[in-house]
């Protein structure tokens, strides 16, 4: 479903989306809008992210990751797996 949304812009700002459209990137305004507002969604994803990771590498001890870390977790894995296919 879609629904409307008036905005006000400054001259400037309305000429400057107007030739963005005229230039041939977007068919229209809303086209133009709607593609700042996806870029911005995934911009704010991205920073939700890397806030975690930050988050996350300072949460505690570190542990080496070697072979032998991820041999010990796909073997955990496959186990894990083979328990819930057998109920």
């Amino acid at each position: 479903m879609t629904t409307s949304m008036n905005i006000s812009l400054p001259e400037s700002l309305k000429e400057y989306v107007r030739q963005r459209v005229l230039d041939g990137d977007y068919a229209n305004p809303s086209d133009y809008i709607r593609a700042l507002i996806r870029a911005d969604k995934e911009h704010q994803a991205q920073a939700q992210l890397e806030q975690r990771l930050l988050e996350g590498l300072e949460s505690g001890e570190s542990i080496e990751v070697d072979e032998e870390y991820w041999k010990k977790k796909r073997a955990q894995l496959l186990r894990r797996r083979q328990t819930a296919e057998t109920r």
